[in-house]
């Protein structure tokens, strides 16, 4: 694996950041083989499966210094990581209702030096806080999603879209975005990149 894939589309990474994105590999292989939180077939193409993917959201919305970003269902980190690598100055709160998958974001985030990175073990429910954007990946349908945050966003918003979500998702949406209710913007990821990996793939913005 090779962060020659992340400079293609990021080439103004110092070197700080290209030397954290280098790292990925070797502490996601390690953790994975003691905690399950990538599959086999993803963890070997963890670039572009889940660190270029989790950066999509860094195509649509340059996050600000300052600014809160809360991540709901992380997993193993995704998208919360490679965001907090790419926007140094951002906060991050990642959380996930799977303790072991927090214990494995924390010591990535402690190994990798990311100061900007909190994650707890609970729900996005139980979390009592404000925040500019909320992202996720996939986690479940938009309907039953938004109300696990609605009500959790500054109402002053600094940025070149409003205060929201932006959710990754693939796939022919027109069904779930009906049933959720919800006005929502759709950036096609294949705009951003090439790899057929995002020829459906997504960023759902979601005003909130």
């Amino acid at each position: 694996m090779t962060s020659d894939l992340i400079t293609k589309y990021f080439p103004s990474l110092t070197a700080q950041q290209l030397e954290q994105f280098n790292r990925l590999p070797g502490l996601y292989q390690f953790w994975n083989d003691q905690i399950n939180v990538i599959s086999r077939k993803d963890i070997e193409q963890l670039y572009e499966r889940h660190v270029l993917h989790s950066l999509g959201i860094a195509k649509v919305m340059p996050f600000l210094p300052g600014e809160k970003v809360l991540d709901v269902g992380t997993g193993g980190g995704f998208p919360g990581i490679p965001l907090a690598i790419l926007f140094p100055d951002t906060e991050f709160y990642l959380v996930d209702s799977i303790g072991k998958k927090i214990k494995v974001v924390q010591e990535v985030a402690k190994a990798l030096g990311l100061t900007n990175v909190r994650a707890s073990h609970r729900r996005a429910e139980q979390v009592d806080e404000k925040f500019d954007f909320v992202v996720s990946r996939a986690v479940t349908r938009l309907k039953e999603f938004y109300p696990w945050v609605k009500g959790k966003f500054n109402k002053q918003s600094k940025n070149i879209l409003p205060n929201g979500i932006l959710y990754l998702k693939g796939g022919d949406l027109e069904q779930e975005i009906a049933e959720s209710g919800l006005t929502v913007q759709q950036y096609y990821l294949k705009d951003y990149f090439d790899e057929e990996f995002f020829e459906t793939k997504q960023v759902i913005y979601v005003l909130c």
